[in-house]
């Protein structure tokens, strides 16, 4: 990103500012930025609210963001919580905190142990997630790894390898309280493995159907493997 010289932006307090180009943009306090901001890097350590879009190379939200528009960023960590109005766009994700997305996500890699909640569809060539997350439309990745131990929900999941797996909770003997269980209208891909899935159709080439699922309809072309505790209605051969 070509940048020109431009100085630092922070809110340490309350306060307000417009947007701009700048090198670097901070709000450790109470602070809101009324259009869109361009800058090298972008960390929000207290409550901050961007009006506009955010064009950034690296990012960092450690308090408490929300973004109207659009984020678009090469490397964008999450601890805290993050609103983004729109889309996000990026090459890594990270998030160990929350994060809600207004419309879709494209990205290289997106890495998940906190809880990631997407409107529209999300994209990416690695989906790791050791968490819970909500995506309302496509989950899209050559390689799906997901470790449940909490409520997983898209309305359809695809890719080449997509690896399922139930992860015990170190809640223990209060695990029954919450869902672990992925929810799933259709998964397609070329290898699938999963656990304590319940979906409606699955589509593969080598398919798995471990512990806990509960299936409607199986098509394979290869190989299919049933878990004698999962349910399903029906397979086919293809």
């Amino acid at each position: 990103m070509e940048m020109q010289k431009k100085g630092e932006l922070v809110i340490n307090g309350f306060g307000a500012s417009n947007g701009g180009q700048f090198h670097q943009v901070t709000l450790n306090g109470k602070g809101t930025v009324n259009s869109d901001v361009e800058c090298k890097g972008f960390e929000c350590n207290g409550t901050g609210t961007v009006k506009g879009n955010i064009h950034t190379e690296t990012a960092k939200i450690n308090g408490m963001a929300k973004i109207g528009g659009t984020v678009a960023a090469k490397d964008l960590s999450i601890d805290g919580t993050a609103k983004i109005g729109k889309n996000l766009l990026v090459e890594k994700l990270k998030v160990s905190g929350k994060a809600s997305v207004g419309g879709k996500v494209k990205a290289e890699e997106i890495k998940v142990k906190g809880k990631l909640t997407v409107e529209e569809d999300c994209e990416a060539e690695l989906f790791n997630a050791e968490s819970m997350f909500t995506i309302g439309g496509l989950l899209n990745a050559d390689e799906v790894d997901i470790k449940i131990f909490g409520e997983c929900e898209a309305k359809e999941i695809g890719g080449q390898s997509i690896v399922v797996k139930y992860k015990p909770s170190w809640l223990g003997i209060f695990k029954s309280l919450f869902q672990t269980q992925l929810r799933v209208e259709i998964i397609e891909g070329d290898t699938i493995h999963l656990e304590n899935t319940k979906a409606a159709v699955v589509r593969g080439n080598h398919v798995t159907i471990g512990q806990n699922c509960q299936i409607d309809v199986v098509e394979y072309t290869d190989e299919l493997s049933i878990d004698s505790s999962a349910v399903v209605g029906e397979s086919k051969k293809m």
